[in-house]
């Protein structure tokens, strides 16, 4: 049962994460694919902190708006980005690394399938029972962001 969940779009990103090709704007041709222009680019720096910043005030506000604090949180799952991401947003939430799911290091960024990949790896390892409090979070091209907040069920 989902206890909530924020989920933005912030266009102003568009220049530090984005795939330059791709879709119907700039079709796949030899000259994309020779000039690579189908693999993700990005500005490191600036994408750090705004994912660190971000993804920390969407949880914030979702543990608030519910009246919870992170020492009610089981377990965070947030995409597995960047390990770096991961530890820094846990360290501002203020949540131990024991209480968050990285799996990075043995799958890598599986975009999209990084969350549920990481539940998955949760419920293999006993993370979590019924009852938890779970905190999924992720940040993505554009800027694109958002947190779910779920009361696990099983």
């Amino acid at each position: 049962m989902a206890h909530d969940f924020i989920g933005e779009i912030d266009g102003s990103g568009g220049q530090y994460l984005k795939m330059p090709a791709g879709g119907s704007r700039m079709p796949a041709t030899a000259e994309t694919v020779a000039d690579r222009l189908h693999y993700v680019k990005q500005d490191g720096q600036q994408v750090f902190k705004y994912a660190v910043k971000k993804i920390s005030e969407l949880c914030e506000t979702l543990l608030q708006r519910n009246n919870f604090t992170a020492d009610d949180v089981a377990i965070l799952i947030p995409h597995q980005a960047n390990r770096r991401i991961m530890v820094a947003t846990a360290e501002r939430l203020n949540i131990p690394l024991e209480r968050v799911l990285i799996n990075i290091n043995e799958y890598g960024n599986t975009t999209a399938g990084t969350i549920p990949l990481a539940t998955r790896d949760a419920i293999r390892q006993k993370r979590l029972k019924k009852g938890d409090l779970v905190l999924y979070a992720a940040v993505g091209a554009g800027y694109t962001a958002g947190a779910c907040l779920y009361r696990w069920a099983f």
